[in-house]
């Protein structure tokens, strides 16, 4: 009964080997000298130079919509790809109009100037 559950035992062993041998291994092995360098906070390559809690522009908000809109059309279109054959012409006309609505959202943002750094 209990060899039954042998296989799942030995993934949750490995898959914890996988996550924590690595943080054990850098902790036994790596070299313990800090300095004010390395303890300094870092922030997109320069100093921090205003408090943590101050605003940001909404262009850095905007930018990352838009990288999760259009990764989501990827993230679509893969699986359709793979089952075009099966679903035939009226798969691939719907496809046709979601990619169609997400070009004319994108023309839509470029004419506006949301992808423009000032």
């Amino acid at each position: 009964m209990l060899e039954n559950y042998f296989p799942i035992l030995m993934f949750i062993l490995v898959g914890l080997a996988v996550g924590v041998g690595p943080l054990v291994l850098g902790l036994l092995v790596s070299p313990h000298k800090p300095d004010a360098a390395k303890n300094s906070p870092y922030e997109c390559g320069f100093e921090a130079f205003e408090d943590a809690r101050m605003r940001f522009d909404v262009r850095y908000y905007l930018v990352a919509i838009l990288f999760i809109l259009f990764d989501l059309e990827i993230a679509f279109l893969f699986p359709w790809a793979v089952v075009l054959q099966e679903i035939g012409l009226f798969g691939f006309i719907a496809m046709m109009i979601f990619l169609g609505v997400l070009v004319i959202g994108f023309i839509y943002e470029w004419m506006k100037g949301a992808l423009e750094w000032d």
